[in-house]
């Protein structure tokens, strides 16, 4: 008797869950159908290859994102430094050198996505997660993304611009030209 109890309370749990719909609830169903827009309009539009270089006295950067349809994210970076020294009371800069554990090629993915932040405004985001190719001495990649991003794209001068990235500029975005490149440096 009590295996058929058991059975019983079994049988008439899984005929609730069933009776409940069969599309999803979201926590923030706005987000979603947000989403869900953002993807269908921008995907398109992002797939491809960007590039950006900036270069400054101290530093110099160029990365290239080959973002692909199925979220797919391949990348290749070169970044140097050098410093500015007081040689015999003269000042000189230094040979360029090359970030070691942030130069070179990853691989990882990338989404769209909108969300509200702390206060509740919503934003366009672009999620990116990579790792470099190279591994270390233990067999790890160094990060090249972990980052969750405002993104903005401008159609008439098919400008990618991403904002909260190391390399910005002066007005806290980094502009990615369309197209394959090389660096000039």
């Amino acid at each position: 008797m009590k295996k058929l109890t058991i059975i019983t309370t079994i049988i008439a749990l899984l005929a609730l869950a069933s009776c409940g719909s069969s599309e999803p609830e979201w926590a923030d169903p706005e987000a979603h159908e947000k989403t869900e827009q953002l993807r269908k309009q921008y995907t398109p539009l992002i797939a491809g290859t960007w590039h950006c270089e900036h270069i400054g006295d101290r530093q110099r950067f160029f990365e290239r994102l080959t973002f692909q349809e199925d979220g797919t994210l391949k990348g290749y970076r070169k970044w140097e430094t050098r410093s500015l020294v007081t040689i015999d009371g003269e000042q000189r800069y230094t040979d360029w050198e090359a970030v070691n554990e942030l130069n070179g090629t990853f691989t990882g993915t990338w989404s769209l996505k909108w969300e509200r932040d702390a206060k509740g405004v919503g934003a366009n985001r672009l999620i990116l997660y990579a790792s470099f190719d190279a591994l270390d001495n233990e067999g790890n990649g160094w990060m090249a993304y972990s980052h969750n991003v405002l993104f903005d794209y401008d159609s008439a001068t098919t400008t990618l611009r991403i904002a909260g990235l190391h390399h910005q500029d002066a007005d806290g975005w980094a502009s990615y030209q369309h197209g394959d490149a090389e660096p000039s440096f």
